[in-house]
């Protein structure tokens, strides 16, 4: 079996890992040896016998901002420290980072081994985040009392990407962003339930035609709900024109 898909998530709150991930698809697949995980208590390296972790922020303000020196013990001791040869990428969980997308899991999930830092109070101080080349990863345009949460989502979400994981593998292209857009509507059975029908051409055995509709209806989904996503989608289909043009042109000429 190939090596799993490990991820190490430094937290002061090691109880909420796995957490939610022990149920499911993703409980199953770490039950498989799949992905692994490893919860690292960011206490445990505190140096004093309180146990710090945290101090004042210099420059006065409100909170309290999580040690470097705490955090460098913890952090050197999880992936041997900035300069080990495989000590994969390092992910601080913060609002002020790239968003994470579809993409930014697509690449994560390629990797052997990340460490995800999940702060707490104000922040972490900026040095430890510039000493161990941290990439920072936003869920959104909102705050959340500490990185655990987010750190749930991100693994929940490139976890399902893994070999083996989803029992058909066919179901993540399908999903919204994998083209660029939102997903079309489903339906299952009673096909007539409350007086609300199926529409008929998910009833008509047509694969073409089913395959037609609902790229028709991820389009105006996305088209509605999500500007953003569809002006980046046309922008892709327009670039993309030319060079089918040109194969079309070259199938031609073989002809």
């Amino acid at each position: 079996m190939d090596r799993a898909w490990t991820v190490r998530v430094l937290t002061l709150f090691p109880e909420m890992f796995p957490g939610p991930l022990g149920l499911s698809l993703a409980g199953r697949a770490l039950e498989n040896g799949i992905w692994s995980l490893e919860a690292v208590d960011i206490r445990s390296f505190a140096r004093d016998k309180h146990r710090s972790v945290d101090d004042t922020p210099f420059g006065g303000g409100p909170g309290m901002v999580m040690r470097p020196d705490v955090l460098d013990a913890a952090l050197t001791a999880a992936t041997g420290g900035p300069e080990a040869a495989e000590r994969g990428r390092v992910i601080y969980l913060s609002p002020r980072g790239r968003l994470l997308d579809q993409p930014l899991v697509r690449e994560l999930a390629a990797e052997p081994v990340i460490t995800l830092l999940c702060g707490r109070y104000e922040g972490v101080d900026e040095r430890v985040l510039e000493v161990h080349r941290a990439e920072e990863v936003s869920l959104g345009d909102f705050v959340l009392s500490g990185g655990e949460p987010a750190a749930l989502a991100l693994i929940d979400a490139v976890v399902r990407l893994l070999p083996g994981v989803m029992g058909n593998e066919e179901t993540a292209g399908e999903e919204s962003f994998e083209r660029g857009l939102l997903e079309y509507p489903h339906y299952t059975r009673p096909a007539d339930w409350q007086g609300r029908t199926v529409p008929e051409v998910l009833l008509s055995g047509h694969h073409e035609k089913v395959r037609a509709w609902r790229l028709a209806e991820a389009e105006r989904i996305t088209r509605a709900r999500r500007p953003d996503l569809w002006s980046r989608y046309e922008a892709a289909r327009e670039a993309e024109e030319p060079r089918k043009r040109r194969r079309r042109d070259r199938v031609a000429t073989m002809e």
